[in-house]
């Protein structure tokens, strides 16, 4: 695996565990938990994006 992919999945995993982790902290309906759920949607996206893109270049 490239020494790029592997930064950007490790930056996938990074913003999805962290977004995930502070949704359990903050209260639901506040603005920051808004922040948090697009951000853990964002890195989702990012991480399956990655993720084919790794399956792509393997192959």
């Amino acid at each position: 695996m490239d020494a790029g992919l592997r930064a950007a999945l490790s930056m996938a995993v990074f913003i999805v565990m962290v977004s995930a982790g502070l949704i359990w902290v903050q209260t639901p309906g506040t603005a920051e938990f808004v922040i948090s759920v697009f951000s853990l949607i964002i890195g989702l996206i990012f991480l399956g994006l990655v993720v084919l893109v790794i399956r792509r270049v393997s192959k």
